[in-house]
Order: structure tokens, then C-alpha cells, then sequence
């Protein structure tokens, strides 16, 4: 299986990088912005065909290392091979 995990900051935690990044885009024009917001997104692939399993493998890798829960959230999308 084919997992997606995208990590972003919690709401209230100050994010340095996504502010520069709406700074630079409002000096570009683009003045309309309401929010930015900066995240990572991972791909992995699980040797499972059982979706739970496949979730429960990539909550454990975000536990673990991949998210710093205290100030991260993350999402997982399980996609199946085609």
C-alpha cells in the first residue's frame, strides 16, 4: 500500500517559514492571502493489503519520528495499488 502522511504545525504555533513566505508572496502582488501555511508531506509504501494495518504502521512512524506531536498534527492517506 501507498501512504501519504502529511505533518503541519498545530493552530497558534508560531511557523517562521510560512511567514516569510506570505511576506514574499504579498510583495509579488499577491495581497490577497488569508492564511499560509507551511507543511511536508511523505510518501511511504507498506507490504500490507490490510488498510488498518497499513494506518497503524504509518501512525507508529509518525509517533515515533516522522511528526513532533507537541507542536505537529498529521493526516494519513491511504492510497491502494492500482
Amino acid at each position: 500500500m501507498r501512504i501519504t502522511i502529511t505533518i503541519e504545525k498545530k493552530p497558534g504555533v508560531l511557523d517562521p517559514e510560512a511567514q516569510a513566505i506570505n511576506k514574499a508572496l504579498s510583495s509579488l502582488g499577491f495581497d490577497d492571502l488569508q492564511n499560509v501555511t507551511m507543511g511536508k508531506q511523505i510518501t511511504v509504501s507498506i507490504d500490507t493489503d490490510n488498510k488498518e494495518h497499513a494506518r497503524y504502521r504509518a501512525a507508529k512512524m509518525c509517533e515515533s519520528l516522522l511528526a513532533n506531536t507537541a507542536i505537529e498534527s498529521y493526516t494519513i492517506e491511504i492510497n491502494e495499488p492500482s
